[in-house]
Order: C-alpha cells, then sequence, then structure tokens
C-alpha cells in the first residue's frame, strides 16, 4: 500500500521514517476542536479521526493514511500546544514534580476501512525551578508541542525522572502499536 503521513509534525515524519516505511507527507487542515466531554485519550482519538475524515476524500484504492494526536494530560486537565511562552511556562509549572500521562489517538484509514487506537505514557518530572522553566522556553520555543515540552530535547534529558509506556509515543507517535496495525490492516 501506498502510505500517506497526514502530519506536519517533523517528530511524526522522523519517528515513521526511522521505522523504515516509505511515506508521503501531506498537511491536513482539520478542526481540531473536540466535545467538552471527552475525556483523557477520547481527545486526541476525537481529533485523529477527524484528521483522517477530512482528507478522506482525497484517498485512492491502494493508499492508507496515517493520522494522530496527542495530548498531555495531567490532574484532570488538557494540555494541547501552548499559544505563547507565557502559556508554555504555565503548562510545564503544572507538569513540575509530577507525573502526567501522554495520549496519543492513531487513526489508520483506507477508502473501505478505518482502524483506530489509543496508547498512554505516563512521564514523571521532577520539580522543576522557575529558571529552569524560563530557559527552556526561551531557548527551545516549545510552542508547537502538546505539554509545552518534547521529551527528546533538553527539559526531557534534565527533567524527566520516570517514563511507563512508550517514549516514541510521548515524542507524538507510538511506534511499537503503529507497527503491529500497520501489519494487520
Amino acid at each position: 500500500m501506498e502510505i500517506i503521513l497526514g502530519s506536519k509534525s517533523p517528530r511524526r515524519r522522523e519517528l515513521l521514517s526511522g521505522m523504515g516505511i516509505r511515506f508521503t507527507a501531506v498537511d491536513i487542515h482539520a478542526d481540531e476542536s473536540f466535545p467538552s466531554d471527552l475525556k483523557g485519550a477520547d481527545i486526541p482519538l476525537y481529533i485523529s479521526r477527524a484528521k483522517a475524515s477530512a482528507y478522506r476524500a482525497h484517498l485512492l484504492p491502494g493508499q492508507l493514511l496515517i493520522t494522530a494526536d496527542t495530548i498531555v494530560w495531567v490532574d484532570g486537565v488538557q494540555l494541547g500546544k501552548p499559544r505563547d511562552a507565557e502559556e508554555a511556562a504555565r503548562m510545564l509549572g503544572m507538569l513540575s514534580g509530577k507525573t502526567h500521562q501522554v495520549f496519543t489517538g492513531v487513526a489508520l484509514t483506507g477508502t473501505d476501512k478505518q482502524v483506530v487506537f489509543t496508547d498512554a505514557t505516563d512521564v514523571t518530572f521532577r520539580t522543576l525551578t522557575k529558571d529552569e522553566i524560563n530557559h527552556y522556553v526561551e531557548v527551545y520555543r516549545p510552542m508547537d508541542k502538546a505539554g509545552a515540552y518534547g521529551i527528546q530535547e533538553w527539559i526531557g534529558y534534565v527533567g524527566c525522572t520516570g517514563l511507563r509506556g512508550s517514549y516514541f509515543n510521548v515524542m507524538g507517535l507510538p511506534t511499537e502499536k503503529l507497527y503491529e496495525a500497520l501489519q494487520a490492516f
């Protein structure tokens, strides 16, 4: 099958390439709002389906579209991508000294069927100082990352004290589950 990755995320593109999968990437413009009653893993699953729906009419037989969405969930609150540096610092303050969940929803969509799944990873950060948070936000500009951080960046190296689940899920694509789902598709 011809694989199409519906994502502008450089991390998702890197991870799919690292899996040895040849693909074409397309940028999908979809409404990423979601019903207010959705919680946790249901949010990125809903959005990954919405992204697939926005592109589905362009799919041809023999093509498979991969769409995904990732959120950070802490204390019953969803953290998406921050709007600005101030919001990024606030988000990191919410994660400081706590364990949070990273949920990714994935949709595999063909012309005649769709398979969806989620993955969850628990991530623990030590207590971060205000200076560390400000340094990270100023230098790394994490406004394109759910929860305002990239685990593969400085903050992950110095702040992450524990991780239970898929590391690659935290980067934005649960590669192990994706591999299994692609084989089954």
